[in-house]
């Protein structure tokens, strides 16, 4: 017996100290296996209740949050790969159209220099623009605004067309979001994309007692969080079935409700953007 058990050892190229050290751990083989279907089994009905549209910091918080169990996060990715839950990824973005100012429109300075998090709830709000394709080829576009501390979507609009009335209506609801009451030092950040170096645009924003910022040309990491909202924003956002603009508009309520008052951040301290505004309020 012994003989057969060093001559196997030697074919597969393992001691004969090893084969005996892993006949001994069999036991606790058995209980992590044990375990780890207990553990799984939560993972799979959180990661399906979300559509698989959940990473393992996602999944890690809302174990913690929403069922108290404490996991570590290298054993949440171990048990996402062995059991084959791969997360739903967007694709990027092959191209944004880019509309060209007349020369009565003005650009103003990057004053933001990627300072996002001033810590201060309404200090650095970032603004855009994205597409969303719904129903058979039909376009919709959503324009919001966010805030950079507590990356709290403050203001949403979505329209049929590109024309000026999507970002003004998206001002109008800022200003009812905010109650009329911006921070004293509120910079409005956005790209140089038409709608934003439009002079009757800047007025407004010059009304509302806003400061405003642009990005340097072509250079999208000067307004990151924004489009790092968008790609979130469609990963979680069931708008490509909805046949009507309506259905996409509820869809882009429920999502942006959602994520503003159930969605936990790592960078937020494991808490959501609105508990995280109240938590930098109480500071």
């Amino acid at each position: 017996m012994e003989y057969a058990v060093s001559y196997l050892c030697e074919l597969a190229e393992v001691s004969r100290s090893g084969y005996y050290d892993w006949l001994k751990a069999a036991s606790s083989r058995e209980r992590r296996e044990e375990n780890d279907e207990l553990d799984a089994e939560l993972i799979i009905r959180i990661f399906k209740e979300h559509k698989g549209k959940l990473g393992a910091l996602q999944i890690k918080m809302l174990l913690e949050n929403n069922h108290n169990v404490v996991m570590n996060l290298k054993k949440i990715r171990r048990l996402m790969l062995k059991y084959g839950l791969i997360a739903k990824l967007r694709q990027a973005n092959p191209y944004r159209k880019m509309a060209k100012a007349t020369q009565e429109h003005q650009t103003c300075p990057n004053q933001l220099d990627r300072e996002f998090d001033q810590k201060e709830p309404g200090k650095v709000l970032l603004t855009d623009i994205t597409y969303l394709y719904y129903g058979k080829g039909q376009k919709a576009y959503l324009s919001c605004v966010k805030d950079g501390s507590t990356r709290e979507i403050l203001a949403h609009h979505l329209s049929s067309t590109l024309e000026m009335d999507i970002v003004y209506e998206t001002l109008r609801k800022l200003e009812l979001a905010v109650g009329g009451h911006f921070h004293p030092e509120s910079l409005l950040h956005s790209d140089q994309g038409f709608h934003y170096t439009h002079p009757v645009f800047q007025d407004k924003v010059k009304k509302l007692g806003l400061n405003q910022s642009m990005s340097r040309k072509g250079n999208c990491w000067d307004n990151a969080p924004m489009e790092s909202f968008f790609g979130h924003f469609k990963d979680l956002a069931e708008y490509k079935s909805c046949t009507t603009l309506m259905e996409v508009k509820a869809e882009v309520d429920r999502v942006i409700y959602h994520y503003n008052n159930h969605r936990y951040q790592w960078g937020l301290n494991k808490m959501t953007p609105v508990q995280y505004r109240g938590h930098l309020l109480a500071i």
